[in-house]
């Protein structure tokens, strides 16, 4: 595939333009426009940018951290400057990850469609690599930065400096040795091949090849039958064995020849270990596997808070973009805050903040357009209206007129039922929840949910049980203004039967006690409860809450505190059967990876069947003082080694990691544990930790595993590298890879192999069941700018320790 691009490069119009550059305007705001020179480089994988021509030009992006290209009507920014520029010659190029948008407009027609159909195409190819293509661009990218003066030859002085590119430390005589191993033309440069072999030899994988000659008779090749015996032994694999071990045979073997004769080399072996086939994900629970059919109570539902802000609570943007992200990570409850704007259009913004303004009728034509991209289970639109009648007449009419039939405005089949329906009867709609006029009761207290306040007392019994994840939290006891509680009224709203009628199965009601709730509400009525009532309420009625969230959906949303858009652990809620926890989705850090990891499961379609005694109206179980149903279970975690760790300051040609691997573990109060390695001194390249952790495990059902890299320091606190987190239901048996996922400002991928078995009891009433052996692979997917770390090698032969390991 790497050949493709270069072979595009030479013969498609559109890249070939592009590799001569362009001069196009580069918009971050409605004020700040700037003609700059954009250029296609010959590797065909970066794009750089200077303000002339003939400027010192610098990165503005890979191609590998593309993800599409939108045309400019598309773009809110664009749309906002059309009488300016028009939106034929604009487009957007949106990246993977939290990076912002780039806004760009050409000079004309012509040139934007150049490079709208290039970028797409160059796109497209890098999505299509397999790992052996994304290998070979790998290398191929090393080589050209290695090679200062683009002779095409790499001198032993120009493999130094790229050592210290690649995070390496090594012995100059040892250094020298592996370079001219790899020159064969004994010309004293590296070329084509010979850089190859002497990258190889840099990532020569010795724990790798022990388990490989471990089954393998004569060390060079796995015949069927050891292929099999190392799927039924080390990877479980107890059932069809042989079937599957032909079918990755087919898959991964790179020789025809190995094909032919059912055997798998070195490198195929590397190959499936570095594959989905070998994920610590259980490819089994990455599409939709659970059952979609019972109750929406039954599910925890990705959520987000003040979908609408980019940034903080008090000054941030307010954007549509916000809704596109979050609706591309997965979230199926989005939050819309709508006030009285100019002109009788509603706008959405955090009120009562210098946060910016957009229109409603913008929010939901963005809806209509994304709700249903990423997973076709149904939107749930939390609808904070503080409208005048007139303009929730407007709301009602946008919500009809540009939602369609996506809108649920009537109950299924046209009846009540005695449940609330499932997510699969409900796929495709969009589901407003909001106030409802009631004909079956007394009218609800007009309330704003997000401004109920709470007693100083509560708050300040409602310690946090997440230190470091939730290390943001102030006091809460500074957001109360009252030692009595009660409820803020928004006394000069009246709910118009128009929107009320669009509330079909969420009707929001205020919560007043569990016994309240019980016997006045129904099975289609939700409560919103701020993080510090629903954490005082989780440790002092668990059970009840527990009961509670059985038989009635019900929404947690952040402190009102959390004006930087900060997150709280939301484990401790979901241990009640909380079903929406709605999270600052713009906001990075172990709160968001959390949530992220959790519903990457199940098709990422944003619904997570809770256990079956998070479902029972009648459950016993209280998450403070849970009883599990099963017999405890032992997690045994051996970190092995690592590859290619990311540079904490990038910035810094000769910058060193001393890496170190955190293991932690979330659930139920007495299941949060961490342990981590020693670290490794001066080796970001390959680090060795071989360090065995054990975890014993109370309610498996409800936890979540963590891997954190962090770069040790003795003078300040450790560096974040890359994080990678899954639930434990979906850790898949055997040998299995875990790419650490990396902040947007790391630039390259780190990724992680774990080895399950299942040893025998270690204490009376323990059932052993997971256990992993960590092994670091080789560069295992091409990341943003990849510039691995730099480390500490001696001798490849030997083993590669800290000081303290």
């Amino acid at each position: 595939m790497a050949s493709q691009i270069q072979d595009r490069l030479t013969t498609d119009q559109d890249l070939l333009l592009m590799q001569e550059g362009m001069m196009m305007r580069k918009v971050r705001t409605r004020f700040w426009k700037k003609l700059r020179f954009f250029r296609l480089q010959n590797d065909g994988m970066t794009v750089w940018h200077a303000r002339q021509a003939n400027d010192i030009a610098k990165l503005t992006f890979s191609i590998s951290d593309v993800e599409t290209i939108r045309k400019g009507h598309d773009s809110e920014l664009l749309r906002e400057l059309m009488e300016e520029f028009p939106l034929e010659q604009g487009f957007t190029i949106v990246f993977h990850g939290r990076r912002p948008n780039l806004d760009l407009v050409a000079s004309s027609v012509e040139e934007a469609q150049i490079w709208m159909r290039g970028l797409q195409l160059l796109v497209d190819l890098v999505a299509s690599m397999d790992h052996q293509e994304q290998l070979d661009q790998w290398v191929s990218e090393w080589f050209q930065r290695g090679d200062r003066n683009q002779d095409g030859r790499m001198s032993f002085g120009e493999a130094q400096r790229l050592l210290l590119l690649m995070n390496v430390e090594m012995d100059q005589d040892y250094a020298l040795r592996l370079f001219q191993t790899a020159d064969v033309s004994q010309s004293d440069t590296l070329e084509g091949e010979e850089f190859v072999h002497f990258y190889k030899a840099l990532t020569k994988r010795t724990e790798v090849e022990q388990l490989f000659e471990h089954f393998s008779s004569d060390g060079q090749k796995l015949t069927l039958l050891e292929f099999v015996d190392f799927l039924r032994e080390d990877q479980k694999e107890k059932e069809n064995a042989r079937d599957l071990a032909l079918e990755l045979i087919d898959r991964y073997e790179p020789s025809e020849n190995g094909r032919l004769l059912h055997v798998l080399s070195k490198d195929g072996f590397l190959r499936y270990l570095c594959s989905k086939d070998g994920n610590i994900f259980n490819p089994d629970c990455l599409p939709v596997y659970q059952d979609m059919t019972q109750p929406l109570n039954h599910y925890y539902i990705n959520s987000s808070h003040n979908t609408y802000l980019l940034r903080d609570q008090l000054c941030g943007q307010s954007s549509v973009e916000g809704y596109i992200r979050a609706l591309k990570r997965g979230c199926r409850c989005v939050e819309v805050d709508v006030w009285d704007g100019p002109g009788g259009e509603p706008i959405v913004y955090h009120g009562h903040t210098l946060t910016s303004r957009i229109l409603f009728k913008d929010v939901v034509a963005t809806l209509a357009q994304y709700a249903f991209q990423f997973s076709d289970y149904p939107l749930i639109l939390s609808l904070e209206n503080h409208c005048t009648w007139d303009q929730q007449h407007t709301l009602a009419q946008h919500l009809i007129e540009i939602l369609g039939e996506q809108l649920l405005s009537t109950t299924i089949d046209g009846v009540l039922m005695d449940k609330l329906p499932s997510p699969e009867q409900l796929r495709g709609k969009v589901l407003l929840k909001g106030r409802k006029l009631s004909t079956i009761e007394a009218d609800i207290e007009d309330i704003d949910e997000e401004e109920e306040l709470e007693d100083d007392q509560e708050s300040e019994l409602d310690a946090d049980p997440f230190p470091e994840l939730d290390a943001l939290l102030q006091p809460e006891s500074q957001e109360l203004t009252s030692g009595n509680k009660h409820i803020k009224k928004d006394s000069a709203t009246i709910l118009c039967p128009d929107l009320s009628a669009l509330v079909v199965y969420l009707r929001t009601v205020p919560f007043c006690s569990f016994t309240h709730s019980k016997e006045n509400y129904y099975i289609c009525d939700i409560s919103s409860f701020s993080e510090s009532k629903a954490r005082h309420l989780v440790k002092e009625a668990g059970n009840e809450f527990v009961q509670h969230n059985a038989r009635q959906l019900c929404r947690v949303y952040p402190s009102a505190l959390r004006t930087d858009s900060s997150n709280f652990h939301p484990q401790e809620l979901w241990n009640a059967g909380c079903h929406m926890v709605a999270m600052n989705m713009q906001t990075p850090g172990s709160a968001m990876d959390i949530c992220d990891g959790f519903f990457r499961q199940n098709g990422g379609s944003g619904y997570v069947l809770k256990p079956e005694f998070l479902c029972d109206i009648q459950s016993s179980f209280d998450p403070e003082r849970p009883v599990s149903l099963y017999k405890a279970q032992l997690l045994l975690v051996q970190v092995i080694s690592g590859q290619q760790l990311p540079k904490v300051d990038s910035t810094k040609e000769k910058s060193v990691v001393d890496p170190l691997v955190k293991v932690e573990l979330f659930g139920v109060p007495e299941d949060n544990k961490q342990q981590e390695t020693s670290y490794v001194e001066n080796n970001g390249f390959n680090p060795y930790w071989g360090e065995t952790f054990c975890f014993r495990v109370q309610v498996p059902e409800l936890a979540i595993l963590r891997f954190v890299v962090k770069d040790y320091s003795w003078t300040s606190r450790n560096k974040f590298i890359g994080q990678y987190t899954l639930p434990w239901t979906c850790m898949k048996q055997g040998m299995a890879l875990a790419s650490t996922q990396l902040p947007s400002l790391c630039i390259s991928a780190c990724g992680k192999t774990w080895r399950r078995m299942n040893p025998e009891k270690h204490e009376e009433g323990l059932q052993s069941r997971k256990i992993y052996r960590s092994i670091i692979p080789s560069n295992l997917q091409v990341s943003q700018n990849p510039e691995p770390t730099k480390g500490s090698i001696k001798d490849q032969g030997s083993q590669r320790l800290g000081k303290d390991a």
